[in-house]
């Protein structure tokens, strides 16, 4: 996991910026739609949809923290 991002997702949560969390995980899905649409040829894509994985994954925790 991109130790950036989590300390993107901590700063909203501690700001309670919901929108913000929506924005960035819209973002990271766009993106992983996009290689994922993109893929083949000789490139192998599976490191950076498990990245896309992660970062949203670590958003997703952030939005049960904005919760309790």
């Amino acid at each position: 996991m991109s130790e950036s991002v989590k300390l993107i997702v901590d700063g909203y949560v501690s700001l309670k910026d919901r929108m913000a969390l929506e924005e960035m995980r819209e973002h990271r899905q766009r993106l992983k739609g996009d290689l994922q649409q993109k893929v083949g040829g000789c490139f192998d894509v599976s490191g950076s949809l498990r990245l896309f994985d992660e970062d949203l994954r670590v958003i997703e925790e952030g939005f049960a923290r904005l919760e309790l």
